[in-house]
């Protein structure tokens, strides 16, 4: 907070890791203060609560837009056919549908192992531009192809219309005109989970993808060989060596790069059959393509050759030749995911800066991954510092500090939360506004990331956590090393603790008389009790909204906070995009022995916190001279926020929403005078998605900018949609604007239109999707798996198993006995490759109350209303690390009692 004293107590627990393991039936899961609180419990707290024997019961919801795949390889799951277009499984629009492929005789024992389940067909009513991506769980085990055919009654699996044939961990399709589809996800190779995604748009890695719908000359491929792979011989020149695969050599030579092209139809055919018996895995399938029209045969022929030559083991690469155009936007692979950027109006400050070098914020958490490939060249000269004393929470292998703060995981036995790689991705993941871009863009991609380990297995010590902001502030510190012209200039701590501390309260304060700005998470708690440290005097306490700037249901509120900005909801798909709305960054994966490298969605006060940090970085980068009273005054006076609930300073939101370029505008005036007025009409959300069944949503229509704007008009396209002013200023007509739909004369389809809002400073147009279904479609998860486990033993109690009623899963624990202080942890997931373990990679997970905010249940609280969201794990991935971890624990499920012993037909 701003200036406040501390007034209550209250216990923040923390994040959840969920682990596999082959040892034993249990689920093991690991306590993290991290994420800014959320969960209670904590304990019996001194309480002697006898032996009780209780009832437990709840529902579990399908997140919004789930849907599952109707031939799992769960026997216990209802089992229909979508293996041919005739029998393709109708979904909705948008979905996330988890899924399972395998080619015959791979993957785990179940109904598809010896037949193989290689192909998945389903129907759809798709809109023009939409995004359809399949995200691979398990690229190392299963290599799958999209495709997409026009619904025209002839549907022809030799002859799709469009496809994405890659080799890497997603597959990703643009739909080219509005109508009715069938796609199909192949297995090529192998057996894996996967993610098929429907919305608004196409998010997903550029690298290794082959679509037929890109931009490149039908008929040639650009490869690289191996150089220890070419001989210095007549016999192996650049013409010869092509050649010898069925290709015509073009130009370039052996040690560097080759233009080839495709012998003619006949001699094609037989290339590409030789390559795919000589390059592909073993029990691969490859399809083969049959078109009437020429080009379009040499179209995809060109793909599967790619595809086969990037399987041959002399092959460094290969690629289409692609026509490449300017780009004027982020390239980052998932920004289009990133939601959270425009809510605070960040692109719009991009336009005056991205961050400079010498500014450094430190990300005081469990450490960071230092070799994640969104994350390079983001850190700081100094390197950071591990200051976790404890082996037993340090887990690294070293005794006591030390000056590696990379993240070796929170804990011993699965899969970690990397937390601070989250959080740091958030702040300075790197950003490319030209050709090139990976993974997700940074809120201040040109500052540098100082990070410094103080959380591990089981959470951190306060101890630790003071020593980590010494460390950062350049004030003495355990470490003997005292940072002057290399220490931070901003503090982020996505972490809490439950009680006020006097010596921590004087750390901060000797840390803010030093310069640093301190921004710190609010709590997960849905709670007005002050936690710490974002409640201690001189630290700037940050809230949480959900993509409508509504106060995120888990977001601590009261009068410590000081200032709100996007923490996420992930049970919600407002905009459309097939994601859930959370907050998307760098992440990684060790849940398996090779740890991977990925981008994904967590919500929390600790997801809106850095982006407090990364604007005030963003304002130091513009004036130097930032001091923490600078950004006090300036988030008193509303200068640098969008108000937002009651006029001026509210519970809920502080000063309000931060606006990254009403902030940028704030650092320039103090740097160099009054700055231009420059309006800037700013709505969220950018897209609007109302399903199958919403009927109403709003927009929030603001000035971005500074100045007068006033808005001259808002219209729509389509007879079914209406626009009607809400809550806004009478004289500007700025404010809340609320959105309808009308389904009542509509025939069966996938429907789009759009808002046009007229401004004194431009135009903006938001996309709107909806659908109407000729039967009730409800959210679905397919056969769910729901445990109960005691937290502290980490031992089995109980597992409810089921299928959804109306997109809801009733579960009820009866005879539940728990002794003085016993703690109880519930999660839920799915098990569609029945491999024994639910929340693999692919498949449903969730946990009451959240995976991000799990809360422990005691005899002494309540035991009804145990209501929570499961939903399909994404796994937008990016490179998998070259350092492999022995590890090898998930959540195993026992063997339901309705599983019977059959094979798919």
């Amino acid at each position: 907070m701003l200036l406040s004293d501390p007034d209550d107590i209250k216990e923040i627990s923390s994040i959840m890791s969920l682990f596999k393991t082959v040892a034993s039936s249990v689920l093991l899961v690991t306590v993290l203060s991290a994420c800014g609180g959320g969960g209670g419990g904590g304990g019996d707290n001194g309480n002697t609560t006898p032996v009780v024997t209780l009832t437990l019961n709840g529902t579990v919801n399908s997140a919004a837009g789930s849907a599952a795949d109707s031939d799992v390889n769960d026997p216990a799951a209802v089992y229909v056919p979508n293996d041919i277009p005739a029998q393709a499984q109708s979904i909705p629009n948008p979905v996330i549908l988890g899924g399972y492929l395998n080619v015959a005789n791979t993957g785990p024992a179940g109904p598809s192992f010896i037949p193989g389940d290689q192909s998945d067909f389903f129907r759809i009513n798709l809109a023009a531009n939409q995004g359809i991506t399949v995200n691979i769980a398990d690229f190392s085990t299963g290599d799958l192809d999209l495709y997409l055919y026009f619904d025209d009654g002839s549907v022809d699996v030799l002859n799709p219309d469009f496809a994405s044939a890659g080799i890497g961990q997603t597959e990703a399709l643009t739909v080219p005109s509005s109508g009715d589809y069938i796609i199909e996800v192949f297995a090529f190779t192998g057996y894996t989970n996967y993610a098929l995604v429907v919305g608004q748009s196409v998010a997903s890695l550029k690298t290794e993808r082959l679509v037929s719908t890109d931009n490149f000359v039908p008929g040639e491929v650009v490869v690289r060989f191996k150089d220890n792979a070419l001989k210095p011989s007549t016999m192996h020149t650049s013409a010869t060596r092509a050649a010898s695969l069925g290709l015509q050599f073009k130009s370039g030579a052996n040690g560097r790069a080759m233009l080839l092209g495709l012998e003619d139809s006949q001699n094609r055919q037989a290339s590409i059959k030789a390559l795919n018996i000589t390059s592909a895995e073993a029990g691969s399938q490859p399809r083969k393509f049959r078109s009437a029209v020429p080009e379009k045969q040499l179209q995809m022929d060109t793909l599967q050759m790619i595809k086969s030559l990037r399987k041959r083991s002399d092959v460094l690469y290969a690629e289409p030749n692609y026509i490449l155009q300017a780009t004027q936007t982020p390239t980052d692979d998932y920004y289009s995911l990133q939601w959270h950027y425009p809510l605070i109006n960040l692109p719009s400050a991009w336009d005056v800066t991205t961050g400079v070098s010498n500014v450094t914020v430190a990300v005081i958490d469990t450490g960071v991954l230092l070799n994640h490939p969104d994350l390079q060249g983001q850190f700081s000269v100094d390197g950071g510092y591990d200051f976790i004393i404890d082996e037993d929470i340090s887990q690294d292998g070293e005794p006591g500090i030390d000056a590696n703060p990379d993240d070796p995981g929170d804990s011993t036995i699965g899969s970690s939360s990397f937390h601070g790689t989250h959080v740091a991705g958030t702040i300075a993941a790197a950003t490319s506004f030209g050709p090139g871009g990976i993974g997700v863009a940074g809120v201040a991609p040109g500052v540098k990331i100082m990070p410094v380990r103080v959380l591990g297995n089981g959470g951190g010590t306060s101890y630790d956590v003071l020593q980590g902001v010494r460390y950062a502030a350049g004030l003495s510190n355990d470490s003997g090393i005292i940072l002057t012209t290399d220490k931070a200039d901003i503090i982020n701590l996505s972490l809490g603790d439950g009680a006020f501390s006097q010596i921590a309260q004087d750390t901060y304060t000797e840390a803010r008389n030093a310069g640093v700005i301190i921004v710190a998470a609010a709590g997960n708690e849905s709670s007005n009790a002050p936690a710490y440290p974002a409640s201690y005097d001189g630290v700037i306490s940050v809230s949480a909204v959900d993509i409508n700037k509504q106060l995120a249901p888990y977001s601590n509120f009261g009068t410590t906070v000081d200032v709100a900005a996007p923490g996420g909801d992930a049970s919600q798909d407002v905009n459309g995009d097939g994601y859930g709305d959370g907050v998307l960054s760098t992440l990684g994966d060790d849940s398996s022995e090779n740890i991977v490298f990925t981008a994904n969605f967590y919500q929390g006060t600790s997801m809106a916190s850095p982006h407090m940090a990364g604007v005030v970085a963003l304002m130091k980068s513009v004036y130097s001279g930032l001091t923490p009273d600078n950004v006090d005054s300036s988030l008193s006076s509303g200068q640098m926020t969008q108000d937002l609930g009651e006029v001026g300073r509210d519970d809920l939101y502080g000063h309000g929403l931060i606006g990254a370029r009403k902030a940028v505008d704030v650092a320039t005036s103090l740097a160099s005078g009054p700055t231009p007025v420059v309006p800037f009409l700013s709505i969220t959300p950018a897209s609007l998605n109302f399903g199958l069944s919403d009927i109403s949503a709003s927009l929030s229509v603001v000035n971005g900018g500074s100045g007068t704007l006033n808005i001259t008009s808002v219209t729509v396209d389509a007879a079914w949609l209406t626009v009607m002013p809400g809550s806004v200023d009478a004289s500007t007509q700025l404010g809340s604007y609320q959105v309808t739909v009308s389904r009542s004369s509509l025939a069966v389809g996938t429907y789009t239109a759009s808002i046009t809002i007229e401004s004194s400073a431009g135009t903006n147009t938001v996309p709107v999707i909806m659908q109407v279904a000729g039967q009730d479609i409800s959210a679905d998860l397919g056969y769910l798996y729901i445990l109960m486990i005691d937290a502290d033993t980490n031992e089995f109690i109980e597992q409810w198993d089921g299928n959804t009623l109306d997109g809801n899963y009733n579960f009820q624990f009866d005879n539940v006995i728990f002794s003085s202080g016993q703690r109880i942890f519930i999660v839920a997931g799915t098990d569609l490759n029945n491999d024994g373990f639910i929340c693999d990679a692919g498949e449903a997970c969730g946990a009451y109350i959240s995976l991000d905010q799990p809360i422990d249940i005691t005899a002494i609280d309540g035991h009804s209303g145990l209501d929570f969201t499961s939903s399909y794990s994404t796994g937008l991935q990016s490179l998998s690390a070259k350092e492999i971890r022995t590890r090898g624990i998930a959540i195993r499920r026992l063997q339901t009692k309705q599983v019977q012993n059959r094979q798919k037909p």
